[in-house]
Formats: structure tokens, sequence, C-alpha cells
């Protein structure tokens, strides 16, 4: 067993081999605390031929008893992957992806097991780092190591690795991944923060992340495996020759056609005909024809971008595309908008509902509710393919949490908006950039629908093209751009600041003067952007949809709750009856009003506001005689709340028993005249009768 160790805020990170898993082709413990997680990575003995892909399989996986709990449902075991382990399954892929060498054709899987749960809201992070350290000592080809660490910002201050106490405090949750030169992944969210301080907080990252690499490099050193050699494709001079003779015209016409569809069908038409022409031998060599192909393609838009400042459809580095946007397109939505920017076109949806339609969430941290929440859709006759429909992938499900945290940072309070919100984003058309168009289209949907958002949000994604010391970034990239080129930023924002940013390298890492241009080019964008969406709405719309529910909201002292709830729900559940409305209560004495109509919802407050009236000194109220007694009556002044009359309070002349002049039933005149200390209320029949006599 080897294993090496570094402090982190006064803690120790230990990374740990040779005790268990030992038949996989790397294995490491990693711990931080009381988290503790196991990654293994393994990759196949036999060669899968005519791949174009690397097949590389990134899973991650949280044990309900690394947190001592059960798992939820009816079946007591895990199943299908939460929302939250296909996210990070997501998060740990990226960095490694493009560390892996060129040719290497056996199926790789990676496997994060979550084995302890502590509060150091860690187990992602030390799973980025297990699974490149899993991967550095195997027989795998693997150009790492790369590391990682969260950073948060609480009063100024960064915070690294936050725990999940101070990350509820933080206005940057921040995720940075890389290796000892670069930095190759980032993905977060943030309270409108400035680019400056973005910048800031990922070099104060990238500076912990060369620790965590060396740390890596120790264990290395101690039980390295001799790597396996690499397969490499090789073509022959005089076929790669006439590939090129045959096809390389006719690409360079093919690539600047500026429409998507054209562009891709004359592509399609050119590499048939290149096939047909020299594909005519005994032995098919056909994936050695579509590669050189391929790399003509690539080589040439790459060429042109570089050397013309010319993008296929026209474009200079730094335009984007033509942009149209239109809300309040579907009749019976609560809120619609459609975006387009080119050839991507989102159209997002708003719906608004009750606490009932809140998500509940199981997870090792507890249990949680949320209010908000973004789902994206990606048709495939969006990019005009035919593919089955299928449950959300991995990819849906990240582009959807992306946009859902750029746009979370505008979301109302619930005390300020009582609804549960849900955007669906669904792709109509793609070329490039449609999670940034569902941030678009998702924020003038939600004004459409009158949700209190405090600006507008935009979302743009910026492409690289990077050769030696060559750059050229590019704003709003197109799929083609995205493909064949080096770097894939999000970064969407406010006005004001981002909110939300996403960046995904091939290169295995880029410099921060290329991060701070990019970042600034993308913030020119997103400005432009925002003007567009300002053009078409500049605020929430006043009045909510006529098919929206409506909630009203009121507060009542604590101690009147259990009046309003009644004993076993009794008087909750009568006011649901006698109104139609939905009624919800919290432990503040906040109480949530839902109804389809506001005459359902003002009946259900009257009724509230009559069991939780306080009684006023001084006041008539119109009293119903509950009991007689044979010094006086209790009356009910107000729901649950009675007074005593006492029998020389009845009338202004003596009587002798109380019966000769009320009954049980009666409804009677009666002035509050006592609340003593405890609560008492005395009543008095004679003086409502008084002062009624002198007002008429």
């Amino acid at each position: 067993m080897k294993k090496t160790e570094i402090d982190i805020r006064g803690r120790k990170c230990t990374l740990e081999t040779g005790k268990i898993a030992k038949q996989a082709d790397g294995a490491v413990i990693a711990r931080y605390g009381d988290t503790l997680v196991l990654a293994t990575a393994v990759a196949d003995k036999i060669e899968r031929k005519g791949l174009d892909f690397f097949p590389l399989t990134i899973d991650y996986q949280e044990k309900t008893y690394a947190a001592g709990k059960f798992p939820g449902g009816f079946f007591k075991r895990e199943g299908r992957p939460t929302e939250k382990e296909i996210l990070t399954s997501r998060l740990i892929d990226r960095p490694m992806r493009p560390l892996f060498s060129k040719g290497f054709p056996y199926e790789t899987q990676g496997i994060v097991s979550v084995l302890s749960y502590g509060e150091e809201n860690i187990a992602d992070i030390i799973g980025i780092i297990s699974m490149s350290a899993a991967l550095t000592i195997s027989d795998i080809p693997f150009n790492g190591p790369v590391s990682a660490v969260r950073i948060g910002r609480i009063a100024d201050s960064f915070v690294i690795n936050p725990d999940l106490r101070e990350v509820e405090e933080c206005d940057l949750d921040l995720v940075v991944a890389g290796t000892e030169d670069s930095v190759i992944m980032v993905e977060g969210e943030s309270q409108e923060i400035t680019e400056a301080d973005l910048l800031e907080a990922i070099e104060i990252a990238h500076n912990e992340i060369k620790r965590l690499c060396m740390l890596q490099k120790e264990l290395h050193a101690m039980v390295a495996k001799e790597k396996r050699n690499l397969t490499t494709l090789t073509i022959d001079e005089e076929l790669k020759k006439a590939v090129e003779d045959f096809s390389m015209e006719k690409i360079k016409g093919a690539i600047t056609i500026p429409d998507k569809m054209r562009r891709q069908g004359a592509l399609d038409e050119i590499l048939k005909e290149t096939i047909e022409k020299l594909n005519t031998g005994e032995n098919d060599i056909s994936p050695e024809i579509i590669s050189v192909f391929n790399d003509i393609e690539k080589n040439l838009v790459r060429g042109i971008i570089l050397n013309k400042g010319a993008r296929a459809d026209g474009r200079s580095s730094d335009e984007i595309r033509n942009i149209s946007c239109e809300i309040g397109i579907l009749p019976r939505t609560h809120g619609s908008a459609l975006f387009v920017r080119g050839e991507t076109q989102c159209l997002a949806v708003v719906t608004l509902g009750t606490a009932d339609d809140e998500q509940r969430i199981e997870s090792l941290d507890g249990e949680f509710s949320k209010t908000f929440m973004l789902h994206y859709n990606f048709p495939p006759f969006s990019v005009g393919e035919v593919k089955p429909l299928r449950s959300p992938g991995r990819r849906e499900i990240g582009h959807g949490m992306l946009a859902e945290k750029a746009l979370k940072a505008v979301i109302p309070a619930k005390s300020e908006f009582p609804y549960t919100i849900r955007v669906v984003s669904d792709i109509l058309e793609s070329n490039g950039s449609s999670s940034m168009a569902t941030v678009c289209g998702g924020s003038l949907a939600l004004m459409d629908a009158g949700v209190p958002v405090r600006a507008h949000v935009a979302g743009i994604a910026m492409g690289l093209i990077k050769e030696g010391e060559r750059v050229v970034i590019l704003t709003d990239i197109l799929g083609l751009e995205d493909h064949l080129g080096d770097m894939d930023f999000k970064v969407t924002g406010t006005e004001k600041g981002i909110t939300a940013f996403q960046l995904d390298t091939k290169i295995g890492g880029i410099s921060r003067e290329i991060m701070e241009r990019a970042l600034e080019q993308a913030r020119q964008g997103r400005l432009y952007i925002l003007e567009k969406m300002n053009n078409t709405i500049t605020a929430p719309k006043e009045d909510l949809s006529p098919h929206a529910p409506r909630i009203y909201t009121m507060q009542i002292r604590q101690e009147k709750i259990r009046d309003v709830i009644g004993t076993g729900g009794k008087v909750i559940r009568s006011i649901t009856e006698q109104t139609g409305a939905k009624i919800e209560i919290d432990d503040s004495g906040l109480i949530n009003i839902a109804s389809p109509d506001g005459e359902s919802a003002r009946k259900a407050m009257e009724i509230i506001n009559s069991i939780t009236a306080e009684v006023e000194l001084g006041r008539i109220y119109l009293g119903k005689v509950k009991r007689i007694v044979d010094f006086g009556a209790f009356v009910e002044i107000l729901p649950g709340t009675e007074g005593l009359l006492h029998i020389s309070q009845i009338a202004e002349r003596r009587i002798a028993k109380v019966t000769d002049e009320i009954s049980e039933g009666d409804e009677v005149l009666v002035k509050v005249i006592e609340i003593d200390k405890l609560g008492r209320i005395r009543v008095s029949r004679k003086e409502a009768m008084r002062e009624k006599k002198e007002i008429s």
C-alpha cells in the first residue's frame, strides 16, 4: 500500500493505492475530512476498430450508506443515477477527456464511488483528483495529472473548498480543473460578479491545483506502471495525396456555404464522391479516406479563420449572428418566448405552480425542495436527424443545469413570489450555442409570465482557434467551430455581471491571457444581446396569465397557526372544502392561499382572518350565546374566542335568571369591557345596547 498526503485549509487530503480494487488497471482512494471516494480506471484489452472518437465513459455514484441512510422509495437499493450523479459524472469526464492520447482505440471506463460522505462539500472535487490519480498510475496512456478545487467567495474573500455551511454564504461557487501548466475546465455560478473577479478566482484556484498535481506525481513515482503502446492509423502518402488532389478545392468551396444544412450536404456529397473514386481496391480503405478528408476540412476551416479572419457563414471573429425575439406566442401557457440566433432556435415556456409542484430531492446532504427548475430538450429534428426519443441524456441534463444556474441569480425569493417556477426549453433548430439560447429564451419567457426577475440574463458561447502563437477568439460559435475548434467557453450574465460560466478545452488548457481576452469579448457580446432582448420586453409584465394560478399571502401570529389548522387538520380542510382554495402554512405563520380565481382566495382569507382576529377592548361584537351558567353566559365573539357575559351585564335592570333574557344559540350584541392579564375576556350586553342608543 502506498500513500501520499497534503494539507488543504488545515485538513489532510490523502491519496492511497494498493489496498483495494487491485484488479483494476488503476485504483485510488482519496480522503478529505470524513469524505472518502474510490476511483477505478480500466481499459479493455480488445481493440475497437473503425472508431472516430475515444470510447471513454466516466461514472460517479453515491452510495447512500456513505451518509448512514437508506435509499428512498419502495425498493431499498440504489437505482438509476440521480441528476447530481449525472452532472458530477460530466464534471469528472470533461477535464479528463482532452488529456488522453490520440490513437487509443480501447474502451475505457472510470468509476468514482462515494464510500463515506461528510460535510466537506468535496466529493465531486476529490472525485476528479482520484480519477486522475488512478489513470496516472495505470498503464492507460494519459497525459495527466489533472486536479481540481472548488472556490467560493464570502464577504469579498476567496475561500478554497468551502464546506456545506460556507457555500450557503458564497456569492461565487466555482469548480476549476487544470494541469500544472494551465486551466482545462471551469464551471460555476455567481451573483453577478465581474470578469476581473472571476479571473482572480481562477488564478487562486490554479495555484492550489499545482500542489495537488504534485501530490499525484508523488504517488505515480511510487507505483507507476508502464504505459501501453498507442495504435496510430497509418495512411499511405499516395492515398493522402490522392484524397487531397480530388477533394481539396471542392471542400474549400463547400466550407464557405453560409447555410448549415447546405454546407453539410455539400461536404457529405464530396466525401461520398471521394470514397467512390478512390476506394476501388480489394481492401476497404474508406476509414483512411474519411480520416484524411476530415483532416483536410479541419485544417481548411482553421486556416481560413487564422489567415483571413473569415468564418464559414461570412462573419468576423467578434460578430454575432442575427437575433430575433418574440414573446407570448403560445396562448394557453403562463409565459412563452421564441429566441432565434442565426440557425439556432429556442422555444422557452414558463409554468407557474404552487408548493405542491416543488421538486423534492433526497441526497446525501439531506432532503430539500426546489422551487425553480429548468429543463432542456434537444429533439433530433433540430439538427435534421432521425433518432428514437429517449429520456434526457447527460448532455441535456448538463445544458439544462447550466441555464438554470444562469437564471437562478435573478429569480425572486419565495417570500416575494410564492410560486414554483418551471422553465422548459425546446430546441427547434440548432447550429451552435443552444444552451445559451436557452438562457436568453428563458429570461424572455420569465418576463412574459410576470415573474419579477431583477433583470434580463443573456448567454454567449466563445470559441478558440490556436496554432502555436497564433490565436483567434470567436464570438457566438457555430456547431462547426465548436467541433473543429479548441475551446467552448460559455458565459451568462446581466448588464451588471456574470451569473454562470462553463469552460471546456480540447488542447490541454489555455493561458490567463487568452481567458481574459475571451471574457472581455464575451462581455461585449452579452451586452449586445441584452440590448436586443430589452427591445422586446424591458421588465416583467405586471399581470400574470389568466391561466396561471393565483397565490395570495398573509401573515398570522405563530400561536394562531394551530387555530387555523385545527385538531387533525379539521379547520384547514373545512376552509378548503368551502372555498376550493389550497392553503399552505409554514412555521413562521406565513400562509399561501392558491386558487384558480381570486374570489375563492378572498373568501378563504376572510375565514382565516375571522379565525385569527384579535379581540379589541371597547369594541362591539355580534356574538353567539354558547353556554348558560347560573352567574351569566359565555358568548363566542370570534371563532373559538369566548367572553363571559355576567348576569349583571345582561340588561339595565336587575334580572333573576339569565334565561329570562337570553337563551343558548341567541345572537347578541356585546361590548368588550375587560381583557385581563391571562387573556380572559369580559363582555357587557347593556353597555353595547346603551352605546347603540347613543349613536342612534
